[in-house]
């Protein structure tokens, strides 16, 4: 006897809230953007906005269904299953936020805010979530298979990310490493940087187009479904013993990138969340390739 669905909706805490946690009252949090020029009229609207699309969706799910809610901060903990349809209700990046959690369970992603947001991942609008959720738990659903990256160590730690994964010091200063390639001849080369960006064909219109446009770069950037990944160094430096000859590059599914660390402490961080990184120390190995896992995103 299968499980019936269960709707899991994702989301993030508002700018408001937020504010009503550091100030205490919503006259507190008025008077601090006030004397800032800004007015909290406009953050308290964005946040009714969102509360009023979460209760949509909770609303449209089907009455056989389990359903229940996971904030972002909280995704860390939050046990999956199989039978889950994962309904993200926000912006794009929250999308990301989840995606390294999940195997394959069907995702929906709800603009919380149309018009602030791309709309890249949140593709749709809370009122069309009655039709979409018994079409995302259905066998003949249309989803797109978006590539994701992964890091893991020498000593079997793991990490998972949908736009990129950037490998280097904390605080952004100079890195120290030898960087090679799967199944080349050439040897790892030794560099020093602010780090190493490896990312995907979503990521293409973040971090990773921000680095390809600075430099120029004639490398084409893969597709959101493209089985590859795309790689920059950042701020290479050259000296008498780093060199900068593998500054950029293409990784083909089964290739990989490999660093050994030659700094006291580097870290690898993916979509832009620093607060779940992996730490790396001095002679470990992290190899950065295409996930096996993908996120199946909903048309």
């Amino acid at each position: 006897m299968s499980l019936a669905p269960r709707a899991v909706l994702v989301h993030r805490t508002t700018e408001y809230e937020e504010l009503l946690a550091r100030h205490g009252t919503h006259g507190q949090a008025a008077f601090f953007l006030s004397a800032r020029g800004r007015s909290v009229d406009a953050v308290r609207e964005r946040h009714e906005r969102t509360l009023r699309a979460l209760a949509e969706v909770a609303g449209a799910v089907p009455l056989a269904w389990r359903q229940t809610r996971v904030e972002r901060a909280d995704l860390d903990r939050f046990l999956f299953g199989p039978e889950d349809v994962v309904v993200v209700v926000g912006q794009d990046g929250l999308v990301a936020n989840a995606a390294k959690y999940l195997s394959g369970q069907p995702v929906v992603g709800i603009d919380a805010d149309p018009g602030r947001n791309p709309g890249v991942l949140v593709r749709h609008r809370a009122d069309r979530a009655r039709r979409l959720l018994p079409y995302a738990a259905g066998d003949g659903a249309t989803v797109d298979e978006l590539t994701m990256v992964e890091a893991v160590t020498d000593d079997a730690q793991r990490l998972l990310a949908l736009n990129e994964i950037y490998v280097g010091p904390r605080g952004h200063q100079t890195a120290r490493y030898t960087l090679g390639l799967d199944a080349t001849e050439a040897p790892p080369e030794p560099q020093a940087s602010s780090g190493v960006l490896v990312g995907t064909g979503t990521g293409a219109t973040g971090w990773l187009r921000s680095l390809w446009e600075q430099r120029s770069s004639t490398l084409p950037l893969p597709s959101p479904a493209d089985a590859r990944l795309a790689w920059f160094v950042r701020e290479a430096w050259p000296s008498p013993t780093t060199g900068t000859s593998r500054v950029e590059g293409l990784l083909d599914p089964g290739q990989g990138l490999r660093l050994t660390v030659e700094s006291d402490r580097l870290v690898a961080f993916g979509d832009g969340v620093e607060s779940d990184a992996l730490e790396l120390t001095w002679g470990q190995t992290v190899r950065l390739s295409v996930a096996g896992p993908r996120l199946r995103l909903v048309h």
